[in-house]
């Protein structure tokens, strides 16, 4: 069963192109859109990256087309409209899981990289500047630390500040016991918010958890904190955030997210620049560390994503679900 898979980076290639070899795989760097869509027409099986859009205008000229699977490589599936797919006839899949280690090891990163000034130091010993002057950072070990969801990659982020020696705060709407086993106390947002010295946020972006760090929350936050988001960008309000920072607080933000990526992130925009103002803004912060949503793209993780999009089509072909379906053949 043949095969179009958009939005696919030149280091996963080789991967796909293995696992999916049977199915005479076409692979396209460019994103799924009602532009690109026409491409996928006469291919069954459509594979999406986590930026592709999927609304509803989208999914009906796959549908149009012949498409009958759309199996996304990702575990989010926001920009996917199910009742739409529902509707169209298309069965949808995704990938429920894969190391939460990469995530939790790069969110780490980045709340490292900020709280060590650690890309003012390098830029500078590119130029032979080896000042320490507004280098200062703090220890980790004493810190507080609050984890907003304490799900899988939560539970790994939480271990790894354990192992700092630091006092762990959770939110979660069900506390986990592994959390709770390396001395996690539970505690309302508002508190959590107020007592953490770094906070990083793990839980799914869904409508009760869109713009969860408003200009309320982040108002709560203790001037110096560091925020870290390399779950969802709709987590975040980027323009309470940029305010935030332009008064003077945070002492650190890491994101490997933003509300606003698809069309950005995963593209080359060195020579052109960027037209949004507020992610230019936020990256011009000394403070502020962007990444381009890498949290996820280590050969573990993505060797377990190609494999688990490969099993999702052969139990399509087989007529069968399984926890990775969204939406059932129609």
């Amino acid at each position: 069963m043949e095969i179009l898979a958009y939005g696919v980076q030149s280091d996963e290639r080789p991967l796909l192109e293995a696992a999916l070899a049977a199915h005479q795989p076409h692979l396209l760097n460019v994103f799924l859109t009602a532009d690109t869509a026409p491409l996928a027409a006469g291919y069954p099986v459509v594979s999406s990256s986590v930026n592709d859009e999927l609304d509803a205008d989208v999914l009906a000229l796959l549908a149009a087309g012949g498409t009958r699977l759309i199996a996304q490589r990702a575990t989010g599936f926001n920009n996917i409209d199910l009742d739409a797919a529902a509707t169209l006839g298309l069965t949808v899949a995704r990938v429920s899981y894969y190391s939460p280690y990469a995530v939790a090891e790069h969110a780490w990163t980045l709340a490292l990289a900020v709280n060590r000034r650690l890309i003012r130091s390098v830029n500078r010993a590119r130029e032979f500047d080896f000042r320490l002057d507004g280098l200062m950072g703090r220890d980790i070990h004493g810190m507080t630390v609050g984890v907003l969801g304490t799900g899988k990659i939560g539970e790994c982020f939480a271990r790894i500040a354990a192992g700092f020696g630091t006092t762990l705060l959770g939110w979660d709407v069900k506390p986990n016991p592994h959390c709770e086993a390396l001395g996690m106390t539970y505690v309302e947002k508002d508190e959590l918010l107020a007592r953490s010295d770094i906070l990083s946020l793990h839980v799914p972006l869904l409508d009760a958890t869109h713009h969860l760090i408003d200009r309320d929350a982040l108002a709560r936050m203790k001037h110096d904190a560091i925020l870290v988001n390399s779950s969802r960008g709709g987590l975040v309000d980027a323009v309470a955030l940029v305010e935030t920072l332009r008064a003077g607080r945070l002492a650190g933000v890491g994101l490997d997210v933003y509300e606003e990526e698809a069309n950005v992130f995963f593209t080359d925009r060195s020579g052109s620049g960027i037209s949004d103002d507020v992610l230019a803004r936020l990256i011009s912060f000394p403070q502020v560390l962007v990444t381009s949503h890498q949290a996820y793209f280590t050969r573990t993780a993505v060797g377990q994503i190609i494999d688990a999009t490969a099993r999702n089509v052969h139990d399509f072909i087989e007529g069968r679900t399984n926890e990775n379906t969204l939406v059932p053949k129609g």
